[in-house]
């Protein structure tokens, strides 16, 4: 129930109550005035009987006979009702309570049942009085003994009805119930406007804050009551801070603005009276004179008038760019229109887009070309490698097989014999050695083309990185490298392999110890950065890498080691781009090398 209905609800019902209350009041007051005044006129006959009756009797040999025929007393009873119509019987009886004298002759010499005292019922309170004329339809008694000197041979007793009093309350009551239904509508409609005046401020404050909710800062609350002064003032002052803070918002970015800019697609937002409010950096580079370009300033105007989108259409600021433009209204989710969003999209960024997909796609099929020409290649070398052991093995029966295999030659052979067993025993070993590289070789190129498949799942850099600092520092205090690490345990947790991201850190730290071979430090850092991404600094204070390796260090089987496979930065990149991340490297000859690695949060 809403406030106004509770309010006319109280309102109605307390008028209603009252004048009820005042109503049971009046009644219950006009019920007893009413059987006090037939009890006086009861008692006025009371009286004048009791009068006659000292006058006859005294005299009389007989008086309950004297009684009965005094003609005085006779004229008395019957005139009963003239003294009030609510005295329904007046008479006469002897101590036994037998009727001697009665208004109606025929009830004389029967026994007249004895009724309560009328003042039994005058002594009562309001709500007992009109319980005992409404709901009982009792007649009650007005009496007076008659005395014969000090003893007492009779009684005079006036019946006294309520059922004719209830019946003069009937109109009374009616006129009551009246007055409450008046009272009732009159009270409704005195609340409802009441209620309309008195809640006035509060649907002044509600549309305010409807209007304010919209964006119209220049709302204000007309609140002539004194009352609501200060809610007015607080309105104001909410009004006030709304307003700085779009000012701020206008001069300081906002995490929308943020994204914006971000896009390759330029953006601009234009106000519903045509004034520019924001573009994005790509706007300025792909269109820097779109708010004085006719076709695009025509595009908009018809946007801000119809609220229909327009285009898309195509525009060639430069001869080697083409840009598709589109308009979009802009509302506020309410219906309320804000303005207008100018796009323009660099077709030749995305036909590059395109045919660097195609490209990808055509890499990834020659990927898994060459993975199943690598493992087609891997079981011939693996059936070369058994033959050649059984070679040896038969060779190495005979003395210059055996010379051969073992590289000496026999007692008694010519020396010329021993030099071609000789041979023979090099040219055994150089195709097992060569057949055993290529072999490594085929290895490493299938973990790079297909690694592991990715098992990803939010997992927090700190354990990660205190794993790999356990894993490497024996080898780093072999190699004199001080290890240090700073990874705070609530950096937001990252979206990857446990697994794969492991062995790629750990592949960093082992380059950064083999990166110093006089001692040094290896830090790896972890924090948060913009555009909730996290990243990674493998830092060490080695020897470089030469400006003209940088772009070579993650080309696969790509090594300046003397033993190195050439594998280990080739899978830290394929790593990091399985997990959608990046990889940026800086190093100075001479001063060291800092991998950063950048990963998107989970």
């Amino acid at each position: 129930m809403s406030i106004k209905s509770r309010q006319v609800a109280g309102v109605t019902t307390l008028v209603v109550v009252i004048v009820a209350a005042l109503s049971a009041y009046h009644l219950s007051t006009l019920a007893q005035l009413s059987l006090q005044e037939s009890a006086s006129r009861g008692e006025l006959l009371k009286q004048a009987i009791y009068q006659r009756a000292r006058e006859v009797v005294p005299g009389a040999a007989d008086p309950y006979a004297a009684l009965q025929h005094d003609g005085g007393i006779r004229s008395l009873l019957d005139s009963s009702f003239a003294y009030s119509h609510n005295v329904t019987y007046a008479a006469i009886t002897n101590t036994q309570g037998i009727a001697v004298a009665h208004n109606l002759v025929s009830e004389e010499g029967k026994p007249l049942p004895p009724q309560d005292d009328i003042r039994t019922v005058l002594n009562q309170n309001a709500l007992g009085l009109l319980r005992a004329v409404y709901f009982s339809d009792s007649t009650y008694e007005a009496d007076q003994p008659l005395l014969f000197g000090d003893k007492q041979f009779g009684t005079i007793r006036i019946g006294i009805s309520t059922l004719l009093v209830k019946s003069e309350l009937q109109k009374a009551f009616s006129l009551a119930l009246q007055s409450v239904l008046y009272a009732l509508i009159l009270s409704t409609l005195v609340a409802m406007l009441l209620a309309q005046w008195m809640l006035r401020p509060i649907h002044v404050i509600q549309s305010g804050l409807t209007r304010l909710g919209r964006g119209e800062l220049d709302v204000r609350l007309d609140l002539p009551e004194a009352e609501f002064k200060d809610l007015g003032s607080s309105f104001a002052a909410v009004r006030a801070q709304l307003s700085e803070s779009r000012a701020r918002s206008l001069t300081q970015p906002t995490e929308f603005e943020s994204i914006v800019e971000n896009l390759e697609d330029a953006v601009a937002l234009f106000s519903p009276e045509g004034r520019l409010m924001f573009c994005n950096p790509a706007m300025n580079s792909v269109l820097p004179d779109f708010a004085e370009d006719q076709a695009v300033r025509a595009m908009v105007d018809r946007t801000l008038a119809s609220r229909q989108p327009q285009g898309p259409t195509t525009a060639h600021p430069h001869e080697s760019s083409e840009l598709m433009l589109i308009t979009h209204p802009i509302d506020d989710g309410h219906g309320k229109f804000l303005g207008a969003m100018l796009v323009a999209r660099n077709l030749a960024f995305m036909t590059q887009m395109h045919s660097t997909l195609n490209y990808s796609r055509k890499l990834a099929a020659l990927g898994r070309l060459m993975a199943g020409v690598a493992h087609e290649v891997k079981n011939p070398l693996n059936a070369m490698t058994i033959h050649l052991e059984l070679l040896k093995n038969k060779l190495s029966r005979l003395p210059i097989a055996a010379a051969a295999v073992s590289g000496s030659p026999a007692p008694g052979l010519a020396a010329g014999t021993a030099q071609r067993t000789t041979d023979i025993g090099r040219h055994v070993e150089v195709i097992g050695k060569e057949i055993q590289r290529l072999d490594q070789v085929l290895n490493g190129f299938l973990r790079f083309a297909r690694p592991d498949e990715l098992k990803l799942q939010p997992t927090g850099l700190a354990a990660i990185v205190s794993e790999v600092v356990t894993t490497v520092t024996p080898e780093a205090e072999q190699a004199k490298v001080t290890i240090r690490h700073e990874c705070p345990p609530d950096l937001p947790p990252i979206n990857a392999d446990p697994a794969m991201l492991r062995q790629a850190l750990l592949n960093l730290a082992l380059n950064a110890c083999q990166a110093m071979p006089n001692g040094g430090t290896v830090r790896i850092g972890c924090r948060a950065v913009a555009r909730r991404r996290v990243e990674i600094d493998v830092e060490d204070t080695g020897v470089g890498i030469p400006r003209d390796h940088l772009e070579k260090i993650f080309d696969l089987y790509f090594t300046t080691k003397e033993r190195g496979s050439g594998i280990g930065l080739s899978m830290v990149y394929r790593i990091v781009q399985l997990h959608d991340g990046e990889v940026e490297v800086q190093s100075t000859p001479g001063s060291g090398t800092r991998f950063r690695l950048i990963f998107p949060q989970a």
